[in-house]
């Protein structure tokens, strides 16, 4: 009866992670907490040790980290079935919601419903503020790491941006090499124990690595075919490290600059996510429908960017995994990933300069809006979808002059 209990367990996994994706508000930091609770401290799935050094893992590759543990902690349960039971799981809830708002956003007209989108964008610029400060504690904890995020901030600023992203992580990497150097005290010393063997992993890396130069070969059009949203979104997705609101500048240069969708239809969107439980990756969900809806085929589109976007991560953890044990040892790679952390931490503030600012803050009151929002995040520790909500309801009873 083996097949009969591997079924179970997979359901059982889609069913936990399901629960959790309709509950896990609060951003990627938050979902590892509610993992933690859920499946480490209470159905004992792995030791704190082994999840600890998941999130270490998930916390060096490009792609969303919550996705990427929630798809390991699935794995290490129910081998590969189990991984995309907890992926599917964990994703479904936020993507039918973010697809539903791509209809309800074209369908909102009049001074009301602007008024309430845009004041989804002025709490956007809050809460990208406040990854800015949250990812510079962790990620630039010092002065060499902090001059390495300048330095990628002012390269995303200034140089062409199909380029300008992948520069900033390219230097990034070089930096950590020569000036990251420092051992981390904190390293856990309990690799997590893979099901898969190395064989599987060298195919998941090659599958990553065909796909992204396959991305690379469409030219982008406009209006957007199938296969280019397709391959943006997995650009777009193979080059987010350090968390979800990394994403945000690579969807930007994928979907507005080709003229796919206007700013504040994106940067509506954006805000809108981060009212709902789940990863912010399926903020794609949105904006592939929101792209497919002229073309009468949003759910093609929504699936195509969904599935894009979230592809090149699970593939990674799928390769690395088999192998961490041994690459977790290397001080360069340790290093190199230090550099890159911090690297990102200039490209979110240079996302937040712009397109944020320059599209959001139109005057002092937007400012102040943006401001008060930041400190509720800050001090208040008032949860980011009540933030949300709230800040959409404000603008429409007492819109800001």
């Amino acid at each position: 009866m083996p097949p009969q209990r591997r079924a179970h367990t997979w359901t059982e996994i889609f069913l936990v992670f399901l629960r959790l994706g309709c509950t896990s508000f609060g951003g990627p930091i938050a979902h590892l907490g509610y993992f933690q609770r859920e499946l480490v401290d209470r159905r004992a799935w792995c030791s704190k040790e082994t999840y600890a050094e998941i999130i270490a893992l998930a916390q060096s590759l490009p792609g969303p980290a919550s996705s990427q543990t929630g798809f390991a902690l699935g794995l290490l349960r129910g081998g590969l079935p189990g991984a995309l039971a907890a992926w599917l799981g964990f994703t479904l809830p936020s993507a039918l919601l973010m697809f539903a708002f791509a209809f309800g956003h074209s369908l909102l007209s009049g001074p009301t419903a602007l008024r309430a989108l845009h004041g989804l964008v002025l709490v956007a610029v809050a809460i990208v503020a406040q990854a800015v400060i949250s990812m510079q504690r962790s990620l630039a904890p010092n002065v060499t790491r902090i001059l390495v995020a300048i330095a990628a901030a002012a390269i995303t600023l200034f140089l062409p941006t199909p380029f300008a992203t992948l520069s900033a992580i390219a230097t990034g990497l070089l930096a950590g090499l020569v000036l990251c150097r420092t051992p981390d005290p904190s390293q856990s010393l309990h690799a997590p124990p893979s099901p898969l063997s190395r064989t599987k992993g060298l195919i998941a890396a090659t599958l990553f690595a065909l796909l992204l130069i396959a991305s690379e070969l469409p030219a982008r059009t406009s209006p957007a075919t199938l296969v280019h949203l397709a391959a943006a979104f997995y650009r777009s997705g193979a080059l987010v490290f350090g968390g979800g609101h990394v994403v945000l500048p690579l969807l930007e240069n994928a979907v507005v600059s080709p003229g796919w969708l206007t700013q504040p239809t994106f940067l509506a969107g954006y805000g809108a996510a981060q009212a709902l439980p789940g990863p912010l990756f399926t903020f794609g969900a949105y904006l592939g429908a929101s792209i497919g809806i002229p073309a009468h085929h949003p759910v093609l589109y929504s699936l195509a960017a969904i599935l894009g976007i979230f592809l090149p991560g699970l593939l990674l953890i799928t390769a690395i995994l088999p192998f961490w044990s041994t690459l977790r040892t290397r001080p360069a790679l340790r290093s190199a990933l230090r550099g890159i952390n911090a690297s990102v931490v200039g490209v979110l503030f240079a996302a937040l300069m712009r397109p944020l600012a320059t599209t959001a803050l139109h005057s002092p009151a937007d400012i102040l809006f943006a401001l008060t929002t930041l400190a509720l995040l800050l001090f208040a520790k008032v949860p980011t979808w009540a933030v949300v909500l709230t800040g959409a309801l404000l603008c429409v009873f007492i819109p800001p002059i």
